[in-house]
């Protein structure tokens, strides 16, 4: 009985995975808590950062980096809930990290230390919260954190001088009464009133009034005051919230935790300062109680790009202020992938150790890229080939190579160009149900990869695909396309047929030849159809700009004399560079003819060089070329059986001509000769040499007038 993909899997494939974590959603707190995976690397970042949270020395900053889908938000929504240790249906943060943390006993006493430490955390997408902030605004960032921390405390953040307003009562001891006398006078929430501000602004008036006791006509303004003097700075932001840390106990904590900052500063280095700054004079007020831990998809030094040297010194600070680093690499995506899709029961365990000691001898072959290309991995032992299939492990190296240089041409839909809503979970998640079906055996494609990120595509990006589909007739030939498409800007990548195979690789036993045969018959057709353009041995995508472009050339009429005139003006006077070939021994300049594929460019001479260019028949074919006669020698064969002496006493006696310094060679007696070149200058023997002449040749008479 044939075991389908399907099979060997712990749990259901089509299940609800959320493969891209959101800081605001608290929808599925269980389930991200739960299939959280702790890998190794993970493990040890973890380690340090608990270390330093609980023996708090410097720095109150946390750089997390990664790339697209690599699962940043997820750690830093982990980290948020866990701090805090947020009670999540029924279970402690701490309780469900425990269970995770195996054998090591130095994490679990770490978290046990840093959960003991009483705190708030403040989870958030920066981009999200900014509203209409402009980046342009000096004060941008703080007002983003402003913003975040006057909601916490249940200010109306979205306008921040209401937030004062509402924070000057309070501090008095009047926010709830105001509150209670504004919904008795306006006959609704203040949380709905101060929405339509301007609108309430008399009830408002009054409200304050009776609170403050004095008359509404004095209090009409009240807003429009603090309108008008509002401001905010990162000091007072900074003093604000230390009161408010102080107001909750001496130990007492709260952690901002943002996500995507890196994405929200880009390359603006003042945002930037800004970011040091607030986590400057948080650590400076607070001591260590309120820390700044951010996501990025770049590390640290990638975020702002060149820097000059007053930037440089800026950012050492920014640096040193957030000195705990946690960067997130492919290795740790695959271990999640692994984990959290891949898992085997026992049976498919067994089945996929039969199918492993049976392939293994085969894998370097199968899957190990050629022709100059990047070296990614490939199964390492039989537990790596386990956790990994159906997948291959380059696969995933691969994929997020691609992930990454697409974002950075802008092929996503998107404020910051990335992904979107996939992750690399998502999408491979996506392509295991595709070929659950298949047999135990079969492998996943990269093409299919493609699938997994189509919905998030530009749609002129994937236009040329679109076309393929609809018009090209052949299913084959238009994965080939989208495999190419993956890879286009992958410059380590080399899309060779070689390397194709690989990526198009089906199953182990599959007929290479065959294989092959079918890729080439695809390249061919896509090339035709001006989908993709070779150059050399190697292949590529075609953009619709690109695409355009190719086209045009094709559809040029150029004459074949055009282009040998370029040829021979690029061989002989750009390459070459000179009309002569000169002697080193006798210091004399000899003429050559020059032949373009046996075809005389200009005069002809007795030297002659031919070279044989990609328009001759047997450009493709070394040995056929080698087997013309390229020699002015080789089509006008010397007399034989004549001696050196023998031969230029001929010249002389016929009154044949040379040039000074031509010679005449033979085999050491042996014959033949050759009379290398004339000209119209009589030429008497002056001496000889046993230098200078052709292989194949011994001694050489030169002649002078």
């Amino acid at each position: 009985m044939t075991v389908r993909l399907k099979e060997i899997f712990r749990k259901p494939l089509d299940r609800p995975i959320e493969g891209v974590i959101k800081a605001d959603d608290d929808a599925s707190l269980r389930i991200e808590l739960d299939e959280y995976v702790i890998t190794k690397e993970i493990e040890k970042r973890l380690e340090q950062f608990l270390d330093a949270y609980t023996n708090y020395e410097t720095a109150n900053g946390v750089w997390i980096s990664g790339f697209f889908g690599s699962g940043k938000s997820h750690l830093l929504k982990m980290l948020a809930l866990l701090l805090e240790n947020k009670q999540v249906e029924g279970k402690s943060a701490l309780d469900i990290f425990l269970d995770k943390c195996g054998d090591n006993e130095i994490l679990r006493g770490d978290l046990k230390r840093a959960v003991a430490i009483p705190s708030r955390s403040l989870l958030f997408n920066i981009d999200q919260k900014a509203d209409v902030i402009s980046k342009t605004q000096v004060d941008a960032l703080l007002s983003v954190f402003q913003k975040v921390f006057d909601e916490m405390r249940g200010f109306y953040g979205k306008q921040g001088h209401i937030a004062q307003f509402e924070h000057d009562l309070d501090s008095r001891g009047l926010f709830t009464p105001f509150m209670e006398a504004f919904q008795r006078i306006a006959g609704m929430s203040w949380e709905r009133g101060r929405e339509q501000a301007v609108l309430e602004n008399e009830n408002i008036a009054k409200a304050y009034a009776e609170i403050k006791g004095t008359d509404a006509a004095s209090a009409a303004d009240v807003l429009s005051k603090y309108r008008a003097d509002y401001k905010v700075s990162i000091e007072d932001f900074a003093t604000q919230v230390k009161a408010y840390i102080d107001k909750q106990g001496p130990e007492f904590r709260l952690n901002f935790f943002v996500d995507e900052v890196g994405q929200y500063i880009a390359d603006n280095t003042k945002l930037m300062t800004n970011l040091q700054t607030i986590a400057e004079s948080l650590n400076t007020k607070c001591r260590g109680r309120a820390w700044i831990i951010v996501t990025a998809q770049q590390d640290m030094n990638s975020v702002i790009g060149e820097l000059t040297q007053r930037q440089e010194n800026d950012f050492s600070k920014i640096q040193a202020r957030f000195a705990n680093r946690m960067p997130l690499n492919s290795a740790d995506v695959a271990e999640v992938i692994q984990e959290r899709l891949l898992k085997k029961t026992d049976a498919g365990v067994t089945v996929l150790s039969d199918l492993y000691h049976v392939e293994v001898n085969n894998f370097k072959t199968l899957f190990d890229f050629t022709d100059g290309s990047i070296r990614l991995k490939n199964f390492a032992d039989r537990e790596h080939f386990i956790r990994s299939y159906p997948f291959i492990p380059y696969q995933y190296e691969l994929f997020q190579m691609v992930i990454q240089e697409l974002s950075r041409h802008n092929a996503f839909e998107g404020k910051h160009s990335s992904v979107g809503e996939r992750s690399m979970l998502g999408v491979f998640q996506e392509v295991a149900i595709q070929i659950a079906e298949l047999p135990i055996g079969d492998i996943g494609t990269f093409d299919l990869m493609f699938e997994g990120i189509r919905a998030t595509l530009k749609s002129n990006v994937q236009q040329s695909i679109q076309v393929a589909e609809r018009n090209l007739g052949d299913e084959f030939a238009v994965r080939v396309l989208k495999a190419l498409f993956l890879v286009k800007y992958v410059r380590a990548f080399k899309a060779s047929p070689r390397n194709i195979c690989i990526l198009m690789m089906e199953k182990f036993d599959a007929d290479l030849t065959a294989l092959k045969r079918r890729v080439e018959e695809a390249l061919n057709l896509l090339e035709q159809n001006t989908y993709i353009q070779r150059h050399g041995d190697l292949y590529e995508f075609l953009t619709d700009e690109e695409k355009d472009v190719e086209q045009e050339i094709k559809n040029v009429d150029i004459d074949s004399a055009d282009i040998e005139r370029q040829l021979e003006e690029l061989i002989f006077d750009g390459v070459i560079g000179t009309r002569k070939i000169r002697h080193e021994a006798t210091g004399h300049d000899y003429s050559y003819a020059r032949y373009l594929d046996d075809r005389l460019v200009g005069r002809d001479y007795e030297l002659s060089i031919n070279v044989v260019s990609p328009l001759n028949d047997f450009s493709a074919n070394p040995d056929a070329v080698k087997s013309e006669p390229v020699a002015r020698s080789a089509r006008h064969p010397p007399e034989a059986g004549k001696s050196l002496h023998q031969r230029l006493a001929d010249v002389q006696a016929n009154g044949q001509v040379c040039s000074p310094g031509a010679n005449v060679c033979d085999a050491g007696g042996h014959g033949p000769y050759h009379l290398r070149q004339t000209h119209p200058e009589r030429c008497t023997l002056s001496r000889s040499h046993d230098k200078g002449c052709e292989p194949g040749f011994g001694r050489q008479a030169v002649c002078e007038r």
